[in-house]
């Protein structure tokens, strides 16, 4: 099989290494010049080593990632930082842990033993658990975040500590608007599963070498090639008028769209047009930090508390320099997720209202920490489009399509799972099964 991949995401990537072990000859598209999509490395003057154009976190419950890297001969031992589930804030005023006892006895212990949690509140967290498993995980498909919650008497302070950050770090979308569907199912793989599902796995490299870049030794990469027309049919699949046997199309479905628009509707398909076109986006942003000396945090990843008013608005801390073995840097990244009031605020006060953020919090931390060293860099970005706003009744796409030489890849398509990595990664290992039932076997 002659296959092309159009998009070189994680999606993209997983569907040709996939496709490739199934003996298919495959061709990957890529607009830009590095692997990765969304999770992709980056360069910048003011940084020595490669940032990563959003900062991101994996779970001990992506399987399928997991598998994926040791598939293209790469070790997740030895590229991701694995720690059992440990949120802490860098104000000192909220610690959870989870031991390493077998589940689900870790996470009860975990939340009984949290700190910065009234009694009430704990044994809410825990009612909450046993409500969802009670509803088999699957609460009603038009309930938001926030009525899940309400329902199961959490109160606002808990909502505000917890679940918020949880819930915009999982969908990057408010509990206010967020599919209670999609956080009954990142909660039930992560923490009701297996002891191991509830680790956090931080990457120790940049996103693209994580495996990204080994996928695309394997196959043949075309850079700097944006598809302009796509032409599917029964037999075969012409793209920018060259023909191939099949294809996987893994791009943002807007432009999904604008490439399958006349073809949808020659085949009567107006209603997957629709559905590609139903989606609304969110951003992320993420502030690099390269400081003028060391500082070492507590734990490689920290809890931020918020203000928007005063435009704290971050929700997390990582300590780049820390995950990359450098004890004598100071290198740090600031997570904003649905990070709305970002996009439309002045750059340079919305660099230093986060910098504000992390130094003040800091100084309230309780183990006295070091005071923060000049920021000697730093470097925002801001993904206007990073993930599809994960509300409760929307309809996303499958893989198929009314063509089979045609499959779509994505995590926008309905994978069950938010826009994550993982989701991508399944779904790109599905789009090749759609057009190869013996990919990935």
């Amino acid at each position: 099989m002659k296959a092309a991949v159009i998009g070189a995401g994680w999606a993209g990537l997983a569907a040709s290494v996939a496709l490739r072990e199934a003996g298919a000859k495959v061709t990957v598209f890529e607009a830009g010049h590095t692997p990765g999509g969304r999770a992709r490395r980056v360069f910048h003057d003011g940084f020595e080593s490669p940032l990563d154009n959003g900062q991101h976190l994996l779970s001990g419950a992506y399987t399928h990632t997991l598998a994926l890297m040791r598939r293209v001969g790469r070790n997740p031992d030895a590229l991701l930082m694995r720690r059992s589930l440990r949120l802490a804030s860098l104000d000192g005023r909220f610690r959870l842990s989870a031991p390493r006892l077998p589940a689900p006895l870790h996470m009860a212990v975990a939340i009984l033993g949290a700190r910065g949690l009234s009694w009430a509140d704990r044994l809410a967290t825990l009612r909450l658990m046993r409500g969802l498993r009670a509803m088999s995980w699957t609460p009603p498909r038009d309930w938001t975040v926030q009525q899940l919650l309400h329902y199961h008497a959490q109160s606002d302070a808990l909502i505000r500590q917890v679940w918020e950050p949880l819930c915009l770090a999982a969908l990057n979308t408010p509990v206010a608007s967020a599919s209670a569907g999609l956080f009954a199912r990142v909660l039930r793989d992560s923490l009701a599963g297996r002891r191991e599902d509830s680790d956090l796995l931080l990457p120790c490299t940049d996103l693209s070498a994580l495996w990204p870049d080994a996928a695309a030794r394997q196959v043949t990469m075309r850079y700097g090639s944006t598809v302009r027309q796509l032409r599917p049919a029964e037999d075969g699949i012409d793209i920018n008028q060259e023909r191939f046997d099949a294809a996987v199309l893994a791009v943002p479905p807007a432009f999904a769209a604008r490439l399958l628009d006349a073809p949808l509707r020659a085949a009567g398909a107006t209603g997957l047009l629709d559905a590609l076109r139903a989606f609304d986006y969110l951003p992320i942003a993420t502030l690099n930090l390269r400081l003028a000396g060391p500082w070492r945090l507590p734990e490689p990843m920290m809890m931020l508390r918020e203000e928007p008013a005063r435009g704290h608005v971050g929700q997390w801390l990582f300590d780049r320099a820390q995950l990359a073995g450098d004890a004598l840097a100071g290198e740090l990244a600031v997570v904003a997720s649905a990070a709305t009031s970002l996009a439309d605020r002045n750059r340079q006060q919305a660099i230093e209202a986060l910098i504000d953020q992390v130094a003040e919090q800091a100084a309230a931390h309780p183990q006295r920490l070091p005071p923060m060293p000049e920021v000697a860099a730093a470097e925002l970005f801001i993904e206007k489009r990073a993930t599809f706003a994960a509300v409760p009744g929307l309809t996303r796409p499958l893989n198929s399509t009314p063509w089979p030489t045609l499959a779509l890849a994505g995590d926008w398509t309905d994978t069950g799972y938010p826009g994550v990595l993982e989701g991508a990664v399944r779904s790109g290992l599905e789009a090749a099964r759609v057009l190869n039932p013996r990919a990935g076997d």
